[in-house]
């Protein structure tokens, strides 16, 4: 099976910082992979050239089918109400015939006569992701979608995004900062690090483990702050799925 986003020896320069030198990574069909970094590790750059709003300097990006990219801010059109905002983005009849049905599948059904100005953030979040999926993609791009809201809205949301991702089988990229996030969300989390970014670590989550938020992820959890330089170090038993990569 072919694999639904390969890159291969991108490299990528803003004036004289380097962000991506000959840098590889792949993304299976039907799989979410977390990326986690420092600020300015280039996880956000790593999303917009894959989406084509960025041209690599070098380097291949093969995607295997149609993307959609939901972005940190909602960016719903203020004088639109929600389903106007989700129709919006629809190209054809046959995707404006779907506006009622992701609305449902986002749980926005009743706020669809609504405008931006009087939803919450997690409906506002909600809408924007509704709106890139009436184009029906196949693969989600997901820059720190969650990272506005509230602890426990978050943790709502976490859980309404898996179930989106489950129900609709999509492959999916999340960008984000949160540890937890990654763990619960993710089959497969990769940390860039340095300038040029490279992968430091590539942790695969035990699948008896995924989607819960009471599952037992300590070791998990501390490889990848280790990583991310936030604890001194892994601890030495091993951790199945765990690879270093590099030195």
């Amino acid at each position: 099976m072919r694999r639904a986003i390969e890159i291969d020896g991108l490299s990528k320069r803003f004036g004289r910082r380097a962000v991506f030198e000959r840098f590889d990574l792949f993304v299976e069909p039907g799989e979410t992979l977390a990326i986690l970094g420092a600020s300015g590790c280039g996880k956000s750059t790593l999303l917009r050239c894959i989406a084509g709003l960025v041209r690599p300097d070098s380097g291949t990006i093969a995607v295997r089918d149609e993307l959609g990219f939901v972005f940190q801010e909602p960016r719903l059109l203020p004088w639109l109400t929600v389903e106007k905002n989700v129709a919006f983005a629809a190209r054809s009849d046959v995707e404006r015939a779907r506006v009622r049905d992701v609305l449902e599948l986002v749980g926005l059904t009743g706020a669809a006569h609504l405008l931006p100005k009087q939803l919450s953030g997690g409906m506002a979040q909600r809408a924007a992701l509704a709106r890139t999926l009436v184009r029906n993609p196949k693969i989600l791009l997901l820059d720190e979608p969650l990272s506005a809201l509230d602890a426990l809205l978050r943790l709502e949301l976490q859980s309404s995004l898996a179930q989106i991702i489950r129900e609709t089988e999509s492959t999916a990229v999340l960008v984000t900062h949160a540890v937890d996030e990654a763990l619960y969300l993710a089959d497969r989390v990769a940390v860039l690090d340095g300038a040029p970014a490279r992968q430091s670590l590539e942790l695969t989550v035990p699948s008896a483990l995924r989607r819960s938020h009471t599952a037992d992820l300590t070791h998990e959890r501390i490889a990848l702050l280790s990583a991310l330089g936030i604890e001194n170090r892994v601890p030495k038993r091993s951790h199945r799925g765990l690879r270093v990569v590099g030195p």
